[in-house]
């Protein structure tokens, strides 16, 4: 499976590399990416608030689970590679192709994603599920300035409409929150969370198109797991500073036999798949900006966040007043408009390769004939 290479188009775009649609690999790596992401991104923000709702009270331990899994991604990194078929395009040892370059921006992302899962246990610590998960949706609005930015992303006006719309919805459940706010939570603690959800869209979005910088210089699959594996342990660092200058891993004792409601059983139980969910997300979202480009990445991501606002009043009852309702409607229309924005893209690019290719041709006739009379 990481034997899979794709030659860029030769294209001057800006935008991820093309892919060979045609090729079966490609489309069942795409496939396991698309799961992965939709597995874990509801999975882990649900069960990230089912912790703290039953008398998890870390955001240390919150934030170590999100990165506590990356020895799980030695899985898709050497499992290709062990069982390899191919003898004619031998497979590269994993890490050989890791250059010290490679390494360093990796770990820059890394505490990026440090800082931006910390950032997360703060917004679910004291939002309900529903309303963060909505605030979430406005790194969409940031992914696309940074897109434009930094991958030279084309501004549409469909795009800027997503944008709009995006932001005008969070800009509602700010001015909704007085009748949104948990039982026992301060308005101070409401819009701590508040703005540390927006800090880790913000974060996240910026993460986005700079990991798609970075793979153009990536050569399979393989490595993007590999690239993803150093992030998660430099993330994983700040987390376990964290845990032991504020007593978190002895907190998680105390919260397995006293705290938990549900008992310790299901305490840990908890804990185990919540960092399973949260490295399937990562790797969905490493996957699919690799396979795609970073903005498909960030649209697929608020593409779920209504469901999990959906799960959060399903599970845990969040309020679900107007003022949610047409922000989760705006939100799906945004999204909306940016699927139908790329897909007017994708016909105008088809239609003028179309009519590139028939210029070249008519010139080809024209010097043909040109050749002939001369001779």
């Amino acid at each position: 499976m990481d034997n899979l290479q794709y030659t860029p188009s030769s294209s001057s775009s800006s935008s991820s590399n093309p892919r060979k649609l045609t090729n079966k690999k490609y489309w069942f790596l795409l496939t396991i990416t698309c799961v992965a992401l939709f597995v874990g991104s509801i999975s882990s923000s649900l069960l990230s608030k089912f912790y703290f709702i039953h008398g998890g009270s870390s955001r240390w331990v919150s934030t170590w689970v999100q990165s506590a899994g990356f020895p799980l991604l030695l899985i898709p990194i050497y499992l290709p590679y062990f069982f390899r078929t191919s003898n004619q395009n031998p497979m590269p040892k994993p890490f050989t192709l890791f250059t010290t370059k490679l390494l360093l921006i990796a770990i820059v992302i890394g505490f990026m994603v440090g800082i931006s899962n910390f950032l997360f246990s703060w917004s679910t610590s004291y939002l309900p599920i529903s309303t963060s998960s909505l605030l979430l949706s406005t790194h969409l609005a940031f992914n696309l300035i940074f897109s434009v930015i930094l991958v030279k992303q084309k501004l549409s006006f469909l795009n800027l409409n997503s944008v709009i719309l995006i932001t005008v919805s969070s800009i509602l459940i700010a001015l909704g929150s007085s009748h949104d706010k948990p039982k026992g939570t301060t308005h101070a603690q409401y819009f701590l969370g508040f703005f540390a959800s927006l800090g880790a869209g913000l974060i996240f979005a910026l993460y986005l198109p700079l990991v798609e910088i970075v793979y153009r210089e990536v050569h399979s699959y393989g490595m993007v797991m590999e690239m993803q594996l150093v992030s998660q342990i430099a993330a994983q660092v700040i987390a376990v500073i964290g845990m032991a200058i504020d007593g978190g891993f002895g907190e998680m004792v105390t919260e397995a036999n006293v705290k938990f409601d549900l008992g310790d059983a299901t305490y840990w139980i908890t804990i185990g798949f919540t960092i399973v969910a949260w490295q399937l997300s990562f790797m969905g979202t490493a996957g699919l900006v690799y396979l795609t480009k970073s903005l498909t990445g960030g649209v697929c991501m608020t593409a779920l966040l209504p469901i999990c606002v959906l799960g959060g009043v399903i599970a845990f009852g969040d309020k679900f007043g107007g003022n949610k309702a047409i922000s989760t409607l705006l939100c799906f229309w945004g999204f909306c408009s940016y699927v139908y924005g790329e897909y007017v893209k994708s016909k105008e690019d088809k239609q003028n390769g179309k009519r590139s290719e028939e210029m070249k041709r008519l010139r080809d006739d024209e010097d043909g004939i040109i050749c002939n009379f001369i001779a």
